[in-house]
């Protein structure tokens, strides 16, 4: 299908239906303390860094964010182990305090329910590096969330991020490979990047299970088990993901 990309910077009025596709991200992962704080920020205050395909109807079916941060400062220079959310939190602390960016990270890029299989996300990751290069960056950095992992959720990320096909030695994960086929280069693990922690009420809530013994929790959707403690009521979830350098 043909795909039309343009920043929310140049279409604004595209926040709206932006908002309203459906996606399939699980109910969980919406409940991240520091995507939650700052995911609408991305949208208000960098539109330049929002992506937005729509189809031949103009519908939208896909966005993509991403933020500009300075990885070479004082204390920085290395991808962070806390990945995504310290991505988040450098970009918006830069933004406040006025530092220079030096490096741009993808945040997210999300297909509507009914467009994927289509090759979209790869579209939208050529859209992400084009849109940072034409910016003055000469690197984008990802930290991927492997979108088949959630089926070996007692993996270790460490050795599922490094597995690669036999056929062609491309990573084994399918969004590793649209990253790595796209030029990334597969950098570490990051493997604190994004944590939710709620109540056991929360947590039945968000996933439909009984939370009530202490222990991992397999959830549909989580990349490693959920850590319960069901006798002092709160579940806590970590999550590993990939670091992925793209130079540009």
């Amino acid at each position: 299908m043909a795909l039309t990309v343009t920043t929310l910077a140049e279409r604004p009025e595209l926040v709206g239906p932006m908002w309203q596709m459906l996606d399939t991200w699980p109910e969980f992962m919406l409940h991240d303390p520091v995507g939650w704080a700052n995911i609408g920020r991305i949208v208000a205050e960098l539109p330049e860094f929002t992506l937005v395909g729509t189809d031949e109807e103009g519908t939208v079916v896909a966005r993509a964010f991403s933020v500009p941060f300075q990885l070479r400062a004082e204390g920085r220079e290395t991808l962070p182990a806390t990945g995504w959310d310290q991505a988040l939190l450098w970009a918006f602390s830069d933004l406040r305090h006025g530092r220079k960016p030096d490096t741009v990270s993808a945040i997210e890029i999300t297909i509507a329910t009914d467009r994927q299989g289509r090759g979209l996300s790869g579209i939208m990751l050529a859209a992400m590096r084009e849109n940072a290069r034409s910016r003055g960056f000469a690197e984008l950095v990802a930290p991927v969330r492997p979108s088949a992992k959630h089926r070996e959720p007692h993996t270790a990320m460490e050795e599922y991020a490094h597995r690669v096909r036999d056929e062609d030695g491309l990573p084994y994960d399918p969004w590793l490979r649209v990253h790595v086929r796209a030029g990334g280069v597969i950098d570490s693990v990051a493997p604190a990047s994004m944590t939710v922690t709620g109540s056991v009420g929360q947590w039945r809530g968000w996933t439909g299970l009984p939370f009530d013994i202490d222990g991992p929790v397999v959830v549909p959707g989580a990349l490693l088990p959920v850590h319960c403690e069901a006798t002092r009521g709160y579940g806590v979830y970590v999550e590993p993901n990939v670091w992925v350098r793209h130079r540009i």
